[in-house]
């Protein structure tokens, strides 16, 4: 069994996509996911199964089509490979709740840095099928834009923290 987090896009976020996450558990649990917990009312959610990363992504994103009556995007990843995403944190001296975690699917689009538009003192940098971006001051007052990000989905240092802790320590 793999231990995998599932980041869906536009849940619970400004009043929309509204999941509550005892329906997610139990969608999961439903689909067959083992050890299902969730993290805060934003979509996260930390399980185990013997399916592939793309096997999870397309099971969760059907389920949720079916629960939703629209597409929800998911973004997997395995606990190891979520550590490794907060382990090569550009920014680590940076307040962890003003710098975030944009997932990808795929790799940062090459050109990704030389495609934002209003940046204003926000860093940015690529990783492996992420951009991490320090706000700094910025935060909530932001321009920044980064369309290669568009499909992603943003999570802050902190929740990417509290999200290897879960994933890496068995539930009670």
């Amino acid at each position: 069994m793999t231990d995998f987090i599932a980041l869906l896009r536009a849940v619970n976020v400004g009043g929309t996509g509204k999941l509550p996450m005892s329906d997610l558990r139990d969608l999961c649990q439903k689909a067959g996911l083992g050890l299902v917990r969730t993290y805060i009312a934003s979509g996260n959610v930390v399980f185990a199964s013997d399916a592939t990363e793309a096997e999870v992504k397309a099971l969760l994103e059907e389920q949720l089509r079916a629960y939703a009556g629209k597409p929800i995007g998911v973004l997997v990843r395995t606990a190891k490979e979520l550590a490794a995403v907060s382990a090569g944190n550009p920014f680590p001296t940076a307040s962890p709740n003003r710098t975030v975690v944009i997932f990808l699917d795929q790799p940062p689009h090459p050109g990704t840095l030389a495609g934002i538009t209003g940046q204003d003192g926000e860093e940015v940098s690529v990783g492996v099928r992420e951009i991490y971006v320090h706000y700094g001051d910025k935060m909530g007052r932001s321009k920044l834009s980064i369309p290669h990000a568009a499909a992603g989905t943003a999570r802050n240092m902190n929740t990417v923290a509290a999200l290897v802790t879960m994933a890496t320590t068995p539930p009670d």
